[in-house]
């Protein structure tokens, strides 16, 4: 074949891939029209929970509503409330944000509310300007965690999570110490910022919290609040939806739990995973069940993971001291490293690198002293879920204690 010849059917092919992808844009565009509200929620730490208490909120004040959520166990909810489950044969690819959009439009949605799954920060700008393109965009906050992607430094994260702000739209935070960042992303694509202040958290009372099934944050309640009101919610409405959620996989719960004669609690915060949220948990946790049990942090390591140890390392040794640390997962070393050199006392570590869950949780009822306060942190993946799991399926009702 002549080189005039391959270069013809080179360049035939080009244009026809072009046209496919202009053609496959366009119907995209055209699809979004048909949903009236996009609302687009991004963030380091609570971007699920924040997606769901949203969707259950508009729900409660009888929007129609679909949701798409990412964390612990990618789900749809479809305008009924009920969850599907999302299958991915070959792992996760932001292309799913746009077949999901498809299949949401066809239950006709008023509103659709669906969780950022990107992290590389080109992708998260591209996941909003070319897939989700929101009226509405949320980011919860932005803390140190994936600094090997959007890092190195807390502001260049909260530079990242900037990409997905809407074009002529709103959006919404909860984050404070940043809020410079989002100001000037809000003036560049010419959208309004709504910020979440202190009183506006300070107004979600303990009382309110714990008529929650599982451990909620009043920032998150705080942010999904406001969204809510924005489209049109009344905040009464907005709240009893909210408290009717179900826990999510990863959601953050305190177990109660009667084993072998041991009365324990399990904090299940596995998917706090950034050294600020932890460390508040840590702490909220001691103040209230603490006292008179014996304290464990169960940290869950991860190898393709290394800076999420290395930054729990640092910041354990500034928190209230643990009777024990256990290790568990993989790549441990990083973190015994970084403990060491921050001065943790090696008495205080075990080590169980790699070992089989049932290893895990009879260590556990062993280091426990008949009565103890267990906090699993770190990663939800690689251990964390099966662990999480144990403890649940024993738990026992809070007014049996």
């Amino acid at each position: 074949m002549s080189f005039p010849v391959l270069l013809s059917i080179v360049v035939v092919l080009w244009l026809l891939l072009v046209a496919a992808g202009t053609f496959e844009a366009l119907r995209h565009k055209i699809l979004l029209r048909n949903i009236p509200v996009r609302v687009h929620v991004n963030g380091t730490r609570g971007k699920t929970s924040v997606t769901r208490l949203i969707a259950a909120g508009l729900r409660g004040g009888g929007k129609r509503v679909c949701a798409k959520t990412t964390g612990s166990a990618a789900a749809m909810t479809d305008p009924d409330g009920r969850e599907f489950p999302i299958y991915r044969i070959s792992g996760a690819n932001i292309i799913e944000q746009m077949r999901m959009l498809k299949r949401m439009a066809v239950l006709k949605p008023e509103v659709v509310v669906v969780e950022c799954m990107a992290l590389q920060p080109h992708y998260q700008s591209l996941s909003e300007l070319r897939m989700v393109r929101s009226n509405v965009g949320v980011i919860t906050n932005a803390r140190a965690d994936h600094l090997d992607v959007m890092g190195p430094g807390e502001r260049d994260v909260a530079l990242a999570l900037a990409g997905s702000t809407p074009v002529r739209g709103n959006l919404f935070t909860a984050e404070r110490d940043l809020l410079e960042v989002f100001e000037e992303s809000c003036q560049d694509r010419r959208s309004q910022l709504h910020g979440v202040t202190e009183d506006e958290v300070a107004a979600i009372p303990e009382e309110v919290l714990a008529e929650f099934k599982y451990a909620e944050h009043a920032e998150n309640v705080a942010l999904a609040l406001k969204v809510c009101e924005h489209l049109g919610v009344k905040r009464d409405d907005a709240l009893k939806g909210m408290l009717a959620l179900e826990p999510e996989a990863g959601a953050m719960q305190v177990l109660h739990v009667r084993y072998f004669e041991r009365e324990l609690i399990f904090v299940n915060a596995f998917a706090a995973n950034d050294p600020e949220s932890t460390g508040r948990i840590w702490e909220n946790m001691l103040e209230k069940h603490g006292q008179g049990r014996h304290s464990i942090m169960l940290i869950n390591c991860r190898a393709d993971r290394p800076h999420r140890s290395q930054q729990m390392a640092e910041a354990v040794v500034q928190w209230s001291p643990a009777s024990k640390i256990i290790l568990m997962g993989s790549g441990s070393f990083i973190f015994v490293r970084e403990a060491m050199k921050y001065g943790l006392d090696p008495d205080k570590l075990l080590v169980m690198e790699g070992a089989h869950m049932t290893e895990i949780t009879e260590v556990l009822l062993e280091q426990s002293q008949g009565n103890a306060l267990i906090v699993g942190m770190c990663n939800i993946h690689g251990g964390g879920e099966e662990v999480a799991r144990f403890f649940q399926n024993r738990a026992i009702d809070e007014e049996d204690v």
